[in-house]
């Protein structure tokens, strides 16, 4: 889509349309790629000398990485977002890479579609702010890494919230979608922690200046990311055990639901059964024997049976409420 290339120094910023004219330019060169051609991308890779396995690491989107070259030190992140919004777990969490390349007076950030931090760290570039052209290409990449992290603080409050609102419903009912909800958003939270997990162990060789270019001056900037990535990893371990208790109580609640469903059903069962024996025996109506059931011949037989079973079901219905199980 775009490839930009400029040179900030002290004296301000000067845009480039060729890339050894920039690359050997005084001051800190920056180029900027936004899904090049393969053309353009083999002529900074090129220039810069890119390691071609660290170009196909960012095409291919791998794990968040940390790797050191001759010329330069290659760090993959990832921008994460909800797909499906701040409110819903309908959808997949969604990556997108990030490639930068950090050299000793030079800088390539490399992405497959535009990106935010890489956008706003640019323009803060252009707009000469002195706090940035007085440093290297170290700190540059540095305020996108930051943006970048940040970022995932946004997807963990939009989980958080979402995790409240489906405690509060666990608490109120046994729907079916309750526990899709949850399950969600267990999913969400697993998807974030393999890319928080990496990205911390990836940010701290940063964080200790172990790469020549990270310069000592710079190395408290990753210090205060790296500590960033520590409480987002603390968090999506809290939320998924939050969503673990959730789901816990869902299925307490279904079994609890469940019980009291057959504790009913016994009840009724037991009421039922001696009434069933009663009209059993005396549905057998042997005539014409001396052995013969004499209350078939009695008057008030049908009435005194209709009472007496009445009197039974009455006396279990009393028990089973001083039990409690009505």
């Amino acid at each position: 889509m775009t490839v930009d290339a400029i040179v900030y120094a002290e004296g301000g910023v000067t845009a480039y349309d060729d890339f050894e004219t920039a690359k050997e330019a005084r001051g800190t060169t920056w180029f900027r790629l936004t899904d090049p051609t393969p053309d353009e991308l083999d002529a900074v890779a090129s220039v810069c000398a890119l390691h071609p396995l660290a170009v196909e690491d960012v095409q291919k989107d791998v794990r968040p990485k940390v790797e050191e070259f001759d010329e330069n030190v290659f760090v993959l992140v990832k921008r994460a977002r909800l797909a499906s919004g701040d409110t819903s777990f309908s959808g997949e969490v969604v990556t997108e890479p990030l490639g930068i390349f950090v050299g000793d007076d030079w800088l390539v950030t490399y992405t497959t579609t535009e990106l935010d931090a890489v956008e706003r760290t640019w323009q803060f570039v252009r707009s000469e702010d002195s706090r940035v052209l007085q440093r290297g290409p170290d700190f540059a990449a540095y305020r996108v890494i930051d943006t970048i992290v940040d970022n995932y603080f946004a997807a963990l409050d939009d989980v958080e919230d979402r995790l409240e609102f489906v405690e509060d419903e666990v608490l109120e009912g046994t729907d079916i979608e309750v526990l899709e909800e949850i399950n969600d958003a267990r999913r969400e939270l697993l998807a974030l922690r393999k890319l928080v997990w990496p990205t911390r162990d990836a940010l701290s060789a940063l964080s200790r200046g172990d790469p020549p270019q990270i310069r000592e001056a710079t190395e408290k900037y990753y210090r205060d990311v790296y500590d960033h990535l520590i409480q987002q990893v603390d968090l999506v371990e809290t939320y998924r055990d939050l969503a673990a208790g959730a789901r816990d109580i869902y299925l307490n609640s279904l079994s609890m639901s469940t019980n009291e469903v057959m504790k009913k059903l016994t009840v009724v069962a037991t009421i039922v059964l001696p009434l069933t024996l009663v009209v059993g025996v005396f549905g057998m109506n042997f005539a014409d024997s001396a052995w013969n059931m004499p209350e078939l011949a009695w008057p008030y037989a049908y009435p005194a049976v209709m009472l007496g079973m009445g009197l039974v079901a009455a006396v279990l219905l009393w028990y089973f409420r001083r039990e409690d199980w009505l």
